[in-house]
């Protein structure tokens, strides 16, 4: 019997059925569930390289130092193995998303900060973002620029809070996540009330994303992190398939022209 073509299957990957890959830094602090290096946070499969050298005080307080190089070979490596597109487990790396994107030659989507643009368009007349970071002593106009976000954005960080900024930068393996969540509570509370026409929060730091539920809930404001950024950028990566009749069976294929 001729095949109808419906039932061909074609390669060009080492890796199947991982869409996202994710560019780690060298850390040993806790990755509970909701911080994007835990696989467990993931609705779908991730691929995960972790870049070494890339501390989280290097890339966060010395803008990610000689690390370019290293960045690069690791984000090539992961389009390699099938990833068909990147991101960073550190929105401080906002300053690597040009060179990023043009050397992999796939979409690149370095840093919760690039939401801000699109979160202020949702927003009423009169109303903008805040961004809550891990640092923002280290947050220069450069990663701003780099994200594509007015520099004039309301920034806050945890920087004088008790544990949680602490416990990232410097690379603690054992974390106190109920004082982390008070600092994350109090510093986005402080955001909110720095500035009445603050509508919307954006957590820069990828390990906040567990707590965003909880800052949602006492300050009564959207709050966007690196969750909702990436499962948004990996559903344009693979988009879901409504099946008949919208769809037509067709060869099976992740990467190419007609995928």
């Amino acid at each position: 019997m001729a095949s109808t073509g419906s039932r061909i299957a074609h390669g060009g990957k080492a890796v199947f059925g991982a869409r996202l890959g994710i560019l780690m830094l060298e850390a040993q602090f806790p990755r509970i569930p909701g911080d994007m290096g835990n696989a467990r946070t993931w609705p779908f499969p991730v691929l995960y390289k972790v870049v070494s050298g890339a501390s989280p005080d290097r890339v966060v307080r010395r803008k990610a130092e000689g690390l370019l190089p290293d960045f690069l070979e690791a984000a090539a490596e992961l389009v390699r193995l099938g990833a068909d597109g990147i991101t960073t487990n550190c929105g401080f790396l906002s300053l690597y998303q040009r060179e990023l994107a043009a050397h992999v030659g796939v979409p690149v989507a370095t840093s919760s900060l690039m939401q801000v643009p699109m979160v202020q368009a949702t927003l009423p007349p009169g109303r903008k973002v805040g961004i809550l970071t891990i640092s923002a002593a280290s947050m220069t106009d450069a990663h701003l620029a780099a994200a594509g976000v007015d520099p004039a954005t309301p920034v806050m960080g945890t920087d004088g809070g008790r544990e949680f900024t602490r416990a990232i930068i410097e690379n603690e393996p054992v974390m106190d996540v109920a004082a982390a969540e008070a600092d994350i509570l109090e510093f986005g509370a402080r955001l909110a009330a720095s500035d009445p026409a603050i509508g919307a929060i954006v957590l820069e730091c990828t390990n906040m994303a567990p707590y965003a539920a909880a800052l949602r809930a006492h300050v009564g404001l959207p709050v966007f992190d690196i969750y909702s950024f990436v499962t948004w950028f990996h559903g344009g990566l693979s988009p879901r398939d409504f099946g008949h009749p919208a769809s037509a069976p067709r060869p099976w294929r992740e990467r190419g022209s007609d995928a």
